[in-house]
């Protein structure tokens, strides 16, 4: 159940996600801020997807690698996202 706690908590991962994210993608991204903060959710959502698949999602102490897991997706996306707005924008 998605409360109004979640939806702010993802809001900020995905804040956070998507400019880690697009610190660590190479080159530069010509994207709106909108668009990174999308592309941070998606890390964050499918980032804890392939941290639970690999078994390494709860852990003691900080979950680094679950994190490093949501900030390669996120960076995988913010580079997606690059390329397909950079895309739709020189048709125009």
């Amino acid at each position: 159940m998605w409360t109004g706690y979640s939806i702010v908590g993802l809001l900020i991962a995905g804040i956070v996600l998507g400019i880690l994210g697009r610190l660590v993608a190479p080159g530069k991204q010509k994207i709106p801020f909108w668009l990174t903060i999308i592309a941070g959710i998606v890390g964050a959502l499918l980032g804890n997807v392939l941290a639970s698949a690999v078994g390494v999602r709860e852990t003691d102490g900080i979950d680094w690698i679950r994190h490093i897991f949501q900030i390669i997706v996120a960076a995988v996306a913010v580079v997606l996202a690059a390329s397909l707005y950079g895309r739709s924008r020189s048709r125009t």
